[in-house]
Formats: structure tokens, C-alpha cells, sequence
């Protein structure tokens, strides 16, 4: 009888430890940029109105950045601060003007609460008769494109989680089974 209530805390023990370890689940997922509009590397001949950054996770609201950099090295977008729809994160731009390669740089705030930056490109093929806008001063918005170039998600690395979960798992079995041995112990 004794051993079926050490065995079935150790069970309790292992069910909550694996709960623990799928509500921290979330916690180690950042947003994945998984479409663009323009796509990535895309060659195109009329300069887009819009640029659209489709993600794998809802986006929050509030501190997200797109700056879309010309081959003049100029940025072309009407404002710094993103429209976000759920997933997907949009800026308007200005009429592009010169031919060539232009950079999106973006920085979200993700789903688990985490920066994530990141870049894409597009070529437009033929110049747009787009004059130069005028440019933004304000430096918060150009650390979209730094983030974008050092690759810098600025999230939490997964190991503590996991680590941390696998210790919470361990302490749980080990107090299970010293509650079942005490159940064994001779009552006085």
C-alpha cells in the first residue's frame, strides 16, 4: 500500500513538473519573421507604397520600428513607428527615388515580451521619381537597422529556462519519494 502512494506521488511529482516546463514553453519562443512585402531579395519594378512584415507570433503593440534605407543611404519611410495587425507589422513610404537596394530594418516587440530585430532587402530595378525625404533625427528609430546588423535578438538565452525547469523536476521526485518513505516509516 505504501509503495502505491510513493509511486503515485512520484507520478503527481513528474505531471507538475512537466506543466511547469510547458507554461515556461512560451517564455523561450521569440517572434520569427517568416514573410515580407516586398520579399526578401525581391527584385521589383514600381516602388512599393508599403512595406509588410509578416511574423509567426502576434506582435505587441507599442515600441516597433521599420526604417527602410536606400542604396543613397537615405531612409524612405514616412514614420519610424509601425502599424501592427496581430502578426503582421506595416510602414508607408515615401516615393522611392533611386534604383537599387534598399534595406528594412525592423525591431518588434515580441509575443514573450522580447526585442527582436532583424533586416530584409528588395532591389527596386527602375528609378521612382521620389525626391528625397526629408530625414529623421531622432536616433531611437536608427537603432532598428544597428539591431538588424549585430543580429542582437535581445532576449533571454533558453538554457536558464531549461535549466531551471529540469531543477524544479528534480526537487519535485526527490520530495515525492521522501514523503513516500515516510509513509513506510513504523508509526510509534
Amino acid at each position: 500500500m505504501t509503495t502505491r502512494r510513493g509511486a503515485r506521488w512520484s507520478l503527481i511529482a513528474s505531471i507538475v513538473g512537466f506543466m511547469l516546463l510547458g507554461i515556461a514553453a512560451p517564455a523561450w519562443a521569440h517572434n520569427v519573421l517568416i514573410e515580407s512585402r516586398p520579399g526578401d531579395g525581391d527584385m521589383v519594378e514600381g516602388a512599393p507604397e508599403i512595406v509588410e512584415l509578416v511574423f509567426d507570433q502576434r506582435v505587441q503593440p507599442g515600441f516597433n520600428t521599420v526604417t527602410v534605407t536606400g542604396p543613397d543611404g537615405n531612409r524612405w519611410e514616412e514614420t519610424s513607428e509601425a502599424t501592427v495587425s496581430n502578426d503582421t507589422v506595416s510602414t508607408s513610404l515615401h516615393p522611392l527615388g533611386p534604383e537599387g537596394e534598399y534595406t528594412v530594418g525592423y525591431r518588434v516587440l515580441s509575443a514573450d515580451g522580447h526585442t527582436v530585430t532583424g533586416s530584409t532587402t528588395f532591389t527596386l530595378s527602375t528609378a521612382g521619381d521620389g525626391e528625397v525625404p526629408p530625414q529623421p533625427v531622432d536616433e531611437s528609430t536608427e537603432s532598428a537597422e544597428e539591431g538588424a546588423d549585430s543580429g542582437d535578438t535581445g532576449g533571454m538565452p533558453v538554457w536558464p529556462w531549461i535549466a531551471g525547469a529540469a531543477l524544479l523536476l528534480v526537487v519535485g521526485v526527490t520530495v515525492a519519494m521522501r514523503l513516500g518513505n515516510d509513509d513506510r516509516s513504523p508509526k510509534k
